[in-house]
């Protein structure tokens, strides 16, 4: 435990050390992740399949705020479902704007949650959105995990139709407009995913703030089984053809990787708890401390110690031995010369 402590100090103060080629790094590397994945599975542009294409837009991104880089991924998409059929594109383009004004209303500093809640989807692994989100965000982070799920169905919706689409004549245009639209408002495993999603997120906010011990444990194992749950209730309800295997072992996965991120943000010792009490002239005061695990990271001093070149005696022990000084490290088990 104390070696993982140790690395998360290091790891911290190398990304503070670093961070002004490691922010625009991660975003490159999101934003990329997020148009290979929007051109693999609705790629009907040609040219924004193109990999300069992909990533002079990657590298835009890099220095652009995280909100323009779910503008771009957007344009894209968009792109993309004007070149099959443009009454998707029309569709998809609605949906867009009522989600951009209830996510910059609501929560606009959750954007990496609208890119991530896609990706998590198509990685198999979305239920750790919620549980993640609803440790580090806030009630309002709900909209952009909800956002997220909403463009994941909705683009795989517009997909696995793209079929009956093209048997559509070419003056069909009402026709497809309402096709698309019942596709969409009709997916009713999206609406139980949004509705489970959402929950999850509240819940988890919520018991994550208790001043219980293990209270993140707590939160995240109630969040996950809350989850299943609904998905499971919604399944029942409206036939969603949710794999059950699937939801529970996705589950636990996502449980596993949650713990992951409380051991680099929410890290702390229980068995030293203290509750204190103190007041002023109005109030008493009860205050319950829990101390974060840390550990001092070690720090390895050199010091050089110069030896005389009369200290060396005879020519041939000075030609083999070359001295030229001596270095010993501190808090190591060796020394090297």
């Amino acid at each position: 435990m104390t070696n993982l402590l140790v690395f998360r100090e290091q790891l911290k103060k190398f990304y503070s050390k670093y961070e002004l080629y490691i922010t625009p790094f991660c975003k490159f590397l999101l934003a990329l992740v997020s148009l290979v994945a929007i051109n693999s599975n609705i790629g009907y542009m040609s040219t924004l399949k193109n990999a300069a294409v992909v990533l002079i837009l990657a590298l835009l991104c890099s220095f652009l705020p995280m909100n323009l880089t779910v503008v771009i991924a957007a344009a894209v998409t968009l792109a993309h479902l004007y070149a099959f059929a443009p009454e998707c594109a029309i569709v998809a383009l609605a949906v867009f704007l009522l989600l951009f004004i209830l996510y910059f209303r609501f929560s606009p500093k959750d954007t990496i949650a609208v890119l991530l809640t896609p990706l998590c989807f198509v990685l198999k692994i979305p239920y750790v959105m919620p549980l993640a989100v609803g440790l580090v965000g806030t009630p309002a982070s709900s909209v952009a995990v909800a956002s997220g799920v909403i463009v994941y169905y909705m683009l795989v919706g517009m997909n696995d139709s793209a079929s009956v689409l093209n048997t559509f004549d070419v003056d069909g245009m009402v026709d497809k407009f309402r096709y698309c639209i019942d596709t969409f408002l009709g997916n009713r495993a999206m609406m139980v995913a949004v509705v489970a999603f959402v929950a999850t997120v509240l819940v988890v906010w919520f018991i994550r703030r208790l001043s219980v011990d293990h209270a993140w444990t707590i939160a995240m194992i109630t969040g996950a089984l809350l989850n299943i749950l609904i998905l499971l209730f919604g399944d029942l309800m409206y036939s969603t053809n949710i794999s059950i295997i699937g939801i529970i072992f996705g589950s636990i996965i996502s449980v596993l990787l949650v713990k992951v991120l409380q051991f680099f943000v929410f890290n702390v010792d229980y068995s030293r708890t203290e509750m204190v009490q103190f007041e002023d002239d109005e109030y008493y005061y009860y205050v319950k401390a829990v101390p974060k695990n840390t550990v001092a990271t070690p720090e390895k001093r050199v010091k050089t110690i110069r030896v005389p070149e009369k200290a060396v005696k005879g020519k041939e022990a000075a030609n083999r031995i070359n001295l030229t000084g001596m270095k010993m490290y501190e808090g190591t088990d060796f020394y090297l010369f």
